[in-house]
Protein backbone atom coordinates (compact mmCIF):
# COMPACT_ATOMS: atom_id res chain seq x y z
CA UNK A 1 0.00 0.00 0.00
CA UNK A 2 1.48 3.37 -0.93
CA UNK A 3 1.50 5.45 2.06
CA UNK A 4 0.70 9.08 1.79
CA UNK A 5 3.14 11.98 2.69
CA UNK A 6 1.60 12.37 5.87
CA UNK A 7 2.49 8.67 6.44
CA UNK A 8 6.14 9.05 5.10
CA UNK A 9 7.48 9.48 8.87
CA UNK A 10 6.52 6.07 10.42
CA UNK A 11 8.37 4.33 7.06
CA UNK A 12 11.56 6.31 7.61
CA UNK A 13 11.27 5.06 11.14
CA UNK A 14 11.11 1.23 10.33
CA UNK A 15 13.80 1.75 7.42
CA UNK A 16 16.54 3.32 9.41
CA UNK A 17 16.36 0.89 12.18
CA UNK A 18 17.03 -1.89 10.86
CA UNK A 19 20.84 -2.17 12.78
CA UNK A 20 19.21 -3.75 15.71
CA UNK A 21 16.88 -6.32 16.11
CA UNK A 22 16.11 -5.72 19.18
CA UNK A 23 15.39 -2.30 19.24
CA UNK A 24 13.57 -2.89 15.81
CA UNK A 25 11.72 -5.30 17.59
CA UNK A 26 10.11 -2.82 20.14
CA UNK A 27 10.33 -0.07 18.11
CA UNK A 28 8.11 -1.24 15.86
CA UNK A 29 5.98 -2.85 18.43
CA UNK A 30 5.21 1.17 19.60
CA UNK A 31 4.62 2.67 16.03
CA UNK A 32 1.67 -0.05 15.55
CA UNK A 33 0.37 0.29 19.16
CA UNK A 34 0.07 4.07 18.02
CA UNK A 35 -1.11 3.56 14.99
CA UNK A 36 -4.33 1.27 16.33
CA UNK A 37 -4.97 3.54 19.41
CA UNK A 38 -8.30 5.59 19.49
CA UNK A 39 -7.30 9.34 19.27
CA UNK A 40 -9.52 11.18 22.44
CA UNK A 41 -13.20 10.88 21.85
CA UNK A 42 -13.08 8.05 18.91
CA UNK A 43 -15.97 5.84 18.59
CA UNK A 44 -15.50 1.94 18.92
CA UNK A 45 -13.70 0.49 15.76
CA UNK A 46 -16.17 -0.98 13.61
CA UNK A 47 -14.97 -3.88 10.95
CA UNK A 48 -16.58 -4.68 7.70
CA UNK A 49 -17.07 -7.44 6.11
CA UNK A 50 -15.53 -8.25 2.86
CA UNK A 51 -17.73 -8.07 -0.26
CA UNK A 52 -18.39 -9.94 -2.93
CA UNK A 53 -15.62 -9.39 -5.77
CA UNK A 54 -13.66 -11.76 -7.31
CA UNK A 55 -10.24 -12.36 -5.73
CA UNK A 56 -7.22 -9.76 -6.68
CA UNK A 57 -9.68 -7.74 -8.48
CA UNK A 58 -9.44 -4.27 -8.37
CA UNK A 59 -13.36 -4.13 -7.19
CA UNK A 60 -11.80 -5.72 -4.48
CA UNK A 61 -8.64 -3.34 -3.82
CA UNK A 62 -11.01 -0.36 -3.57
CA UNK A 63 -13.05 1.23 -0.55
CA UNK A 64 -16.66 1.58 -1.79
CA UNK A 65 -18.21 4.43 0.32
CA UNK A 66 -22.39 5.50 -0.12
CA UNK A 67 -22.98 8.66 1.50
CA UNK A 68 -26.56 10.53 1.30
CA UNK A 69 -27.49 14.22 2.79
CA UNK A 70 -30.18 14.72 5.81
CA UNK A 71 -32.35 11.76 7.50
CA UNK A 72 -35.28 12.81 9.79
CA UNK A 73 -36.95 9.88 10.53
CA UNK A 74 -40.26 11.83 11.87
CA UNK A 75 -40.42 13.97 14.99
CA UNK A 76 -43.24 13.75 17.75
CA UNK A 77 -43.17 17.49 18.84
CA UNK A 78 -45.18 19.49 19.30
CA UNK A 79 -47.42 16.86 17.38
CA UNK A 80 -46.75 13.72 16.49
CA UNK A 81 -45.95 13.14 12.46
CA UNK A 82 -44.35 9.50 12.79
CA UNK A 83 -43.91 6.87 9.81
CA UNK A 84 -46.67 4.17 9.66
CA UNK A 85 -44.99 1.17 11.20
CA UNK A 86 -41.88 3.07 13.32
CA UNK A 87 -40.27 4.12 10.16
CA UNK A 88 -39.16 0.34 9.26
CA UNK A 89 -39.95 1.15 5.71
CA UNK A 90 -38.58 4.87 5.39
CA UNK A 91 -34.98 3.46 3.67
CA UNK A 92 -36.10 0.50 2.62
CA UNK A 93 -35.33 1.39 -0.89
CA UNK A 94 -32.00 2.67 -0.01
CA UNK A 95 -31.15 0.27 1.64
CA UNK A 96 -29.31 -2.18 -1.15
CA UNK A 97 -27.33 0.37 -1.70
CA UNK A 98 -26.50 1.17 1.60
CA UNK A 99 -25.53 -3.13 2.66
CA UNK A 100 -23.39 -3.06 -0.89
CA UNK A 101 -21.05 -0.44 0.67
CA UNK A 102 -18.15 -1.11 2.94
CA UNK A 103 -19.14 2.27 4.36
CA UNK A 104 -22.41 4.31 4.66
CA UNK A 105 -23.15 7.60 5.72
CA UNK A 106 -25.86 9.99 6.19
CA UNK A 107 -26.45 13.00 8.05
CA UNK A 108 -29.26 12.73 11.69
CA UNK A 109 -30.91 15.62 12.01
CA UNK A 110 -32.59 15.92 15.13
CA UNK A 111 -32.57 13.63 18.63
CA UNK A 112 -33.21 10.19 19.21
CA UNK A 113 -35.01 11.01 22.69
CA UNK A 114 -38.51 10.42 24.30
CA UNK A 115 -39.65 13.21 26.14
CA UNK A 116 -37.26 16.67 26.80
CA UNK A 117 -38.50 20.10 26.98
CA UNK A 118 -37.14 22.36 24.00
CA UNK A 119 -33.93 24.19 23.95
CA UNK A 120 -35.07 26.69 21.74
CA UNK A 121 -37.87 28.28 20.09
CA UNK A 122 -39.47 27.43 16.89
CA UNK A 123 -40.37 29.94 14.41
CA UNK A 124 -43.20 29.04 12.42
CA UNK A 125 -41.36 29.02 8.63
CA UNK A 126 -37.66 29.83 9.87
CA UNK A 127 -36.92 27.14 12.61
CA UNK A 128 -37.90 23.39 13.68
CA UNK A 129 -37.16 21.19 16.30
CA UNK A 130 -37.16 17.73 15.65
CA UNK A 131 -37.03 14.54 18.33
CA UNK A 132 -37.43 11.05 17.39
CA UNK A 133 -38.24 8.06 19.17
CA UNK A 134 -34.97 6.32 20.21
CA UNK A 135 -36.04 3.02 18.87
CA UNK A 136 -35.75 4.53 15.72
CA UNK A 137 -31.99 4.13 15.77
CA UNK A 138 -32.63 0.46 14.52
CA UNK A 139 -33.96 1.50 11.18
CA UNK A 140 -30.62 3.17 10.69
CA UNK A 141 -28.60 -0.32 11.19
CA UNK A 142 -31.23 -2.16 9.73
CA UNK A 143 -30.76 -0.17 6.53
CA UNK A 144 -26.86 -0.55 6.43
CA UNK A 145 -26.30 2.82 7.03
CA UNK A 146 -22.72 2.56 8.94
CA UNK A 147 -22.25 6.02 11.04
CA UNK A 148 -24.24 9.34 11.23
CA UNK A 149 -23.00 12.58 11.44
CA UNK A 150 -24.46 14.55 15.03
CA UNK A 151 -22.52 17.63 14.05
CA UNK A 152 -25.86 19.88 12.95
CA UNK A 153 -27.84 22.75 14.34
CA UNK A 154 -30.49 20.47 15.21
CA UNK A 155 -28.64 17.38 17.51
CA UNK A 156 -29.42 19.86 20.40
CA UNK A 157 -33.14 21.18 20.27
CA UNK A 158 -33.90 19.27 23.26
CA UNK A 159 -30.77 20.01 25.04
CA UNK A 160 -27.95 17.65 25.98
CA UNK A 161 -30.19 15.18 28.13
CA UNK A 162 -31.48 14.27 24.35
CA UNK A 163 -27.99 14.97 22.98
CA UNK A 164 -26.98 11.83 25.36
CA UNK A 165 -29.84 9.87 24.35
CA UNK A 166 -29.16 9.96 20.97
CA UNK A 167 -25.54 8.48 21.44
CA UNK A 168 -26.84 6.39 23.54
CA UNK A 169 -29.63 4.83 20.89
CA UNK A 170 -27.09 5.09 18.35
CA UNK A 171 -24.74 2.94 20.52
CA UNK A 172 -27.28 0.59 21.43
CA UNK A 173 -28.05 -0.14 17.47
CA UNK A 174 -24.50 -0.56 16.66
CA UNK A 175 -24.57 2.70 14.34
CA UNK A 176 -20.94 4.83 14.46
CA UNK A 177 -21.26 9.10 15.09
CA UNK A 178 -19.25 12.13 15.18
CA UNK A 179 -19.95 15.09 16.61
CA UNK A 180 -18.52 18.25 17.72
CA UNK A 181 -17.84 16.99 20.92
CA UNK A 182 -14.78 15.42 19.15
CA UNK A 183 -15.53 11.30 18.23
CA UNK A 184 -13.98 10.23 15.60
CA UNK A 185 -15.94 7.02 13.46
CA UNK A 186 -13.45 4.42 13.20
CA UNK A 187 -13.50 1.70 10.82
CA UNK A 188 -10.90 -1.15 9.65
CA UNK A 189 -12.36 -2.15 6.06
CA UNK A 190 -9.49 -5.20 4.68
CA UNK A 191 -7.07 -4.04 6.74
CA UNK A 192 -7.34 -0.64 5.51
CA UNK A 193 -7.95 2.22 8.28
CA UNK A 194 -10.35 4.52 8.00
CA UNK A 195 -11.31 7.76 10.02
CA UNK A 196 -15.03 10.14 9.65
CA UNK A 197 -15.02 13.12 11.39
CA UNK A 198 -18.21 15.45 11.47
CA UNK A 199 -18.39 19.29 11.54
CA UNK A 200 -20.46 21.96 11.16
CA UNK A 201 -20.53 26.06 11.71
CA UNK A 202 -21.71 28.13 14.53
CA UNK A 203 -18.84 28.11 17.09
CA UNK A 204 -16.15 26.32 18.05
CA UNK A 205 -14.82 23.26 18.21
CA UNK A 206 -15.31 21.68 14.89
CA UNK A 207 -16.76 24.70 12.98
CA UNK A 208 -15.60 25.59 9.60
CA UNK A 209 -16.65 29.31 10.19
CA UNK A 210 -13.39 29.04 12.74
CA UNK A 211 -10.99 27.17 10.51
CA UNK A 212 -7.55 26.92 11.74
CA UNK A 213 -8.98 25.14 14.33
CA UNK A 214 -10.22 22.37 12.14
CA UNK A 215 -7.54 22.23 9.71
CA UNK A 216 -4.77 21.58 12.70
CA UNK A 217 -7.02 18.35 13.99
CA UNK A 218 -7.31 17.40 10.72
CA UNK A 219 -3.72 17.52 9.54
CA UNK A 220 -3.11 15.72 13.37
CA UNK A 221 -5.64 12.87 12.83
CA UNK A 222 -4.94 12.16 9.06
CA UNK A 223 -1.44 10.71 11.08
CA UNK A 224 -4.17 8.04 12.04
CA UNK A 225 -5.75 7.23 9.31
CA UNK A 226 -5.32 5.79 5.71
CA UNK A 227 -8.42 7.53 4.40
CA UNK A 228 -9.97 10.12 6.89
CA UNK A 229 -13.60 11.36 5.44
CA UNK A 230 -15.38 14.63 6.37
CA UNK A 231 -19.04 14.93 6.76
CA UNK A 232 -19.66 18.94 6.69
CA UNK A 233 -23.03 20.45 7.30
CA UNK A 234 -22.70 23.75 6.17
CA UNK A 235 -23.92 26.39 3.88
CA UNK A 236 -26.61 28.29 3.13
CA UNK A 237 -30.10 26.89 2.76
CA UNK A 238 -32.56 26.68 -0.15
CA UNK A 239 -33.39 26.58 -3.51
CA UNK A 240 -31.82 29.60 -3.98
CA UNK A 241 -28.36 28.20 -2.70
CA UNK A 242 -28.32 25.31 -5.46
CA UNK A 243 -24.65 27.07 -6.81
CA UNK A 244 -21.13 26.91 -4.57
CA UNK A 245 -19.68 30.57 -4.54
CA UNK A 246 -16.38 31.35 -3.43
CA UNK A 247 -16.49 33.23 -0.01
CA UNK A 248 -18.09 33.11 3.64
CA UNK A 249 -22.07 31.47 3.01
CA UNK A 250 -24.62 32.75 5.04
CA UNK A 251 -28.12 32.32 6.31
CA UNK A 252 -30.93 34.03 7.97
CA UNK A 253 -27.49 36.53 8.17
CA UNK A 254 -25.70 34.12 10.24
CA UNK A 255 -21.80 32.97 9.00
CA UNK A 256 -22.15 29.01 7.46
CA UNK A 257 -18.51 28.61 5.98
CA UNK A 258 -16.55 28.98 3.14
CA UNK A 259 -17.16 25.76 1.73
CA UNK A 260 -14.73 26.15 -1.28
CA UNK A 261 -11.49 27.06 0.46
CA UNK A 262 -12.34 24.62 3.75
CA UNK A 263 -12.97 21.59 1.64
CA UNK A 264 -9.47 22.44 -0.52
CA UNK A 265 -7.49 23.12 2.59
CA UNK A 266 -8.66 19.79 4.48
CA UNK A 267 -7.46 17.96 1.32
CA UNK A 268 -3.84 19.48 1.34
CA UNK A 269 -3.80 18.99 5.10
CA UNK A 270 -4.96 15.31 4.59
CA UNK A 271 -8.74 14.98 4.21
CA UNK A 272 -9.96 12.20 1.16
CA UNK A 273 -13.06 12.40 0.65
CA UNK A 274 -15.53 15.17 1.53
CA UNK A 275 -19.61 14.87 1.89
CA UNK A 276 -21.54 17.90 2.53
CA UNK A 277 -25.08 18.44 3.63
CA UNK A 278 -27.19 21.25 5.24
CA UNK A 279 -28.38 23.16 1.97
CA UNK A 280 -31.34 20.86 1.78
CA UNK A 281 -30.63 20.75 -1.87
CA UNK A 282 -27.99 19.14 -4.07
CA UNK A 283 -24.97 20.91 -5.11
CA UNK A 284 -22.43 20.33 -7.60
CA UNK A 285 -19.19 17.68 -7.18
CA UNK A 286 -15.60 18.71 -7.19
CA UNK A 287 -12.47 16.83 -7.85
CA UNK A 288 -9.41 18.50 -5.91
CA UNK A 289 -5.97 16.65 -6.37
CA UNK A 290 -7.87 13.45 -7.05
CA UNK A 291 -10.31 13.91 -4.17
CA UNK A 292 -13.76 14.35 -4.81
CA UNK A 293 -15.78 16.90 -2.53
CA UNK A 294 -19.50 16.95 -2.73
CA UNK A 295 -20.93 19.83 -1.84
CA UNK A 296 -24.82 18.98 -0.42
CA UNK A 297 -26.28 15.98 -0.78
CA UNK A 298 -29.22 18.10 0.13
CA UNK A 299 -32.61 15.69 2.13
CA UNK A 300 -32.65 12.27 1.49
CA UNK A 301 -35.59 10.70 4.25
CA UNK A 302 -37.10 13.83 6.27
CA UNK A 303 -40.11 12.59 6.99
CA UNK A 304 -43.09 15.57 7.96
CA UNK A 305 -40.07 18.48 8.91
CA UNK A 306 -38.69 19.99 6.04
CA UNK A 307 -39.99 21.07 2.31
CA UNK A 308 -39.35 18.73 -0.34
CA UNK A 309 -40.69 20.95 -3.06
CA UNK A 310 -38.95 21.03 -6.35
CA UNK A 311 -35.10 20.64 -5.67
CA UNK A 312 -35.76 19.97 -2.24
CA UNK A 313 -37.27 16.70 -2.38
CA UNK A 314 -34.47 15.72 -5.04
CA UNK A 315 -32.36 13.10 -3.19
CA UNK A 316 -28.99 11.70 -4.29
CA UNK A 317 -27.70 8.91 -3.12
CA UNK A 318 -23.65 8.63 -4.17
CA UNK A 319 -21.95 5.97 -3.99
CA UNK A 320 -17.65 6.33 -4.65
CA UNK A 321 -15.00 3.89 -5.34
CA UNK A 322 -11.76 5.10 -3.56
CA UNK A 323 -8.57 3.56 -3.66
CA UNK A 324 -6.47 2.53 -0.24
CA UNK A 325 -4.64 6.27 -0.51
CA UNK A 326 -7.90 8.24 -0.38
CA UNK A 327 -7.47 8.72 -4.36
CA UNK A 328 -10.97 8.98 -6.46
CA UNK A 329 -11.45 5.99 -8.66
CA UNK A 330 -14.91 6.03 -10.13
CA UNK A 331 -18.46 6.71 -8.54
CA UNK A 332 -22.40 6.53 -9.08
CA UNK A 333 -24.90 8.95 -8.55
CA UNK A 334 -28.52 7.19 -7.96
CA UNK A 335 -31.75 9.56 -8.03
CA UNK A 336 -34.23 9.18 -4.97
CA UNK A 337 -37.14 11.82 -4.81
CA UNK A 338 -39.25 12.60 -1.46
CA UNK A 339 -42.23 13.56 -1.79
CA UNK A 340 -44.52 14.87 1.91
CA UNK A 341 -44.88 12.50 4.17
CA UNK A 342 -43.52 9.70 1.66
CA UNK A 343 -40.02 7.75 1.81
CA UNK A 344 -37.83 7.90 -0.47
CA UNK A 345 -37.99 6.03 -3.90
CA UNK A 346 -36.16 5.83 -7.07
CA UNK A 347 -36.59 8.62 -9.65
CA UNK A 348 -37.10 7.42 -13.17
CA UNK A 349 -36.54 11.16 -14.37
CA UNK A 350 -33.39 11.21 -12.55
CA UNK A 351 -33.93 14.62 -11.30
CA UNK A 352 -30.81 14.47 -9.05
CA UNK A 353 -28.61 13.27 -11.51
CA UNK A 354 -29.14 15.95 -13.99
CA UNK A 355 -29.35 18.63 -11.77
CA UNK A 356 -26.07 17.67 -9.87
CA UNK A 357 -24.20 17.46 -13.08
CA UNK A 358 -25.69 20.63 -14.27
CA UNK A 359 -24.34 22.59 -11.27
CA UNK A 360 -20.92 20.95 -11.28
CA UNK A 361 -20.65 21.49 -14.98
CA UNK A 362 -21.39 25.52 -14.03
CA UNK A 363 -19.38 25.97 -11.22
CA UNK A 364 -16.60 23.87 -11.53
CA UNK A 365 -16.01 23.95 -15.58
CA UNK A 366 -12.48 22.36 -15.32
CA UNK A 367 -13.08 19.45 -12.83
CA UNK A 368 -12.57 16.05 -14.78
CA UNK A 369 -15.93 14.49 -13.13
CA UNK A 370 -17.97 13.40 -15.81
CA UNK A 371 -21.47 12.27 -15.40
CA UNK A 372 -22.97 9.46 -17.43
CA UNK A 373 -26.51 9.44 -18.30
CA UNK A 374 -26.45 6.33 -16.88
CA UNK A 375 -25.82 7.38 -13.16
CA UNK A 376 -21.75 6.66 -13.66
CA UNK A 377 -19.19 9.01 -12.37
CA UNK A 378 -15.79 8.63 -14.42
CA UNK A 379 -12.98 11.02 -15.00
CA UNK A 380 -12.71 12.42 -18.44
CA UNK A 381 -9.35 11.54 -20.36
CA UNK A 382 -7.04 13.61 -21.88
Amino acid sequence: MALKPHHARKAIILITSTRHTFRLSLLLAAVLLLSLSPEPGSAELYSTEPRSAGAGSAEEESISITAVGDIMMGSDFPSPRLPPDGGRDLLTAAAPFFKRSDIALANLEGTLCAGGEPAKVAVPGRSYLFRTPPEYARNLKEAGISMVSLANNHVFDFGRPCFASTKKALTKAGVAFSSKNGEIARFSVRGVRIGVVSLSFGPPPRSIVFPEQVLEEISRVADHYDILILSIHAGAEGRDALHVVPGMERYLNEPRGDLIRFAHDAIDRGADLIVAHGPHVPRAMELYRDRLIAYSLGNFATFGGMSVTRESGYAPLLTVQISADGSFLKGSLHSFRQKPLQAPVPDPGRRALRLIRRLSAQDFPNSPLLFQESGDIDLRRP
